[in-house]
């Protein structure tokens, strides 16, 4: 049985309101029902409910992730941003998408992202050391925007010291609001950094092959094998491997340092026990939802867990409110660090699930272990805390300052990893066996 009743809110995931309600807002407007229409941005429906999110996600028949303006396809950003190319193989619908994610799958598997931990072990300890002796540090700007950063030039092949070129308009990209007047300035951050990338890849396809192993190689590699590849597409999937490594992760981890901070019991069961941090990583993604939520156009007229859809009509997947839900997930109000099942919608759910979800738990269990055994006593300094002012994409952090109790160094400097790094991830031994991981 379906129904047309339209149960129309005042809700938009980008508006001050969100920042500041979430996520105790999702129960007032779950009351209203699993899924609610929004005037603004057009008008588009917004989905709560875990288990009719999860519905949707298995038939991309029906709802599209496809930026087309042609057939009017919006993309994956409610509102869709004008002027703007596909985002990778997250803008496209199978079987597209699935030709550039089956290059990528093997360097984001169990097994090829247990090769890059000793890495980040030493980029975090190298980060910590940088203002260990100190007593101050900035887990954002210290922290949690470098490693991760890092760890994605070398996936993708550049050299690690290009973190600072792709960093800022990486994260300014999600955390300006679309109607801000610093929004052109961000916007034209981006092109450069796309045009950047271009120049990257045409360099790299004129050398007949990127210099370097790793995923710009695998995509070119890929697309001169035969795979039906095109220049914006491979364009397009850099740009979204480097917007998911740099800035999920950075505020999964910013927010969890935060809370631990104002749950002193919690932060010392987390560090006597690490057995705990596969649990609570899963949610702690729960919980704090980096990765709020994802556009989707109706591609026909349908019914999808009794509710009625129109062909053309803009759906926003509300993972963060859907974590919420009260139906999936007892005392959905409180973080247990030991929940377990943990259905979460954290990573989004379907055949566009997050590919990188291997990645950004190891990252952040090792950022967060590091800090937990080496500044036990640290103190968030609640004046200084800055959040995005946009949560509606990523919701995260622009500052985290804290103190902590000084301590000593334990390793080589920033710059003497980066480089030793360098050298061991441009060998070819490093990726060995990664298409059969």
């Amino acid at each position: 049985m379906s129904t047309d009743a339209r149960v129309t809110v005042d809700f938009d995931q980008h508006a001050p309101a969100y920042r500041a309600g979430y996520p105790e807002l999702a129960d007032d407007l779950r009351d209203r029902g699993p899924v609610v229409w929004s005037e603004h941005h057009g008008g588009y429906w917004v989905v709560t409910g875990r288990d009719l999110l999860g519905e949707i996600a298995k038939h991309p028949d029906l709802f599209s992730n496809d930026r087309d303006p042609e057939k009017g396809y919006g993309g994956v950003a409610v509102p869709s941003p004008k002027g703007a190319g596909r985002g990778g193989f997250l803008e496209m619908d199978p079987p597209e998408h699935m030709d550039y994610r089956r290059v990528l799958n093997p360097f984001l598997s169990p097994g090829a992202v247990a090769r890059w931990q000793p890495l980040v072990t030493d980029l975090a300890d190298a980060c910590l050391d940088a203002v260990i002796e100190s007593g101050r540090i900035d887990f954002v700007d210290d922290l949690a925007n470098i490693v991760p950063a890092v760890l994605t030039m070398g996936l993708l092949g550049l050299p690690l010291s290009d973190w600072v070129v792709y960093c800022e308009p990486a994260h300014a990209m999600v955390y300006t609001r679309p109607d801000s007047p610093e929004f052109a300035e961000t916007f034209r951050m981006i092109i450069r950094m796309v045009e950047g990338i271009a120049a990257t890849v045409a360099e790299a396809t004129r050398a007949g092959g990127a210099p370097r192993p790793g995923i710009i190689k695998a995509l070119l590699d890929a697309r001169d094998a035969g795979a039906p590849l095109d220049q914006d597409g491979i364009e397009g999937t850099l740009l979204l491997v480097i917007g998911g490594g740099f800035d999920t992760t950075t505020a999964l981890t910013a927010h969890s340092l935060e809370w631990l901070d104002r749950h002193g019991e919690q932060r010392r069961r987390l560090a006597s026990e690490p057995e705990l941090l596969d649990t609570a990583t899963e949610e702690m993604v729960r919980y704090f939802t980096p990765a709020q939520g994802g556009g989707r156009t109706v591609i026909r007229d349908c019914v999808v867990g009794g509710h009625a859809f129109r062909a053309g009509d803009r759906v926003w997947l509300a993972y963060g409110l859907a974590n919420h839900d009260p139906g999936a997930f007892d005392h959905h109000a409180e973080i247990q660090l030991d929940r377990f099942p943990n259905r979460h919608a954290g990573f989004g759910l379907g055949i566009h699930r997050c590919i990188g979800s291997n990645l950004a738990r190891m990252t952040f269990k090792t950022m967060l272990g590091r800090v937990l055994a080496r500044m036990p006593d640290y103190h968030v300094d609640a004046g200084g805390i800055a959040r995005y002012d946009d949560i509606g994409t990523i919701n995260g952090y622009r500052h985290l300052p804290a103190h902590f109790t000084p301590g000593w160094r334990i390793g080589p400097s920033f710059d003497e990893v980066i480089g030793r790094w360098q050298e061991e991830v441009g060998r070819d031994a490093f990726w060995a066996g990664v298409d059969a991981d």
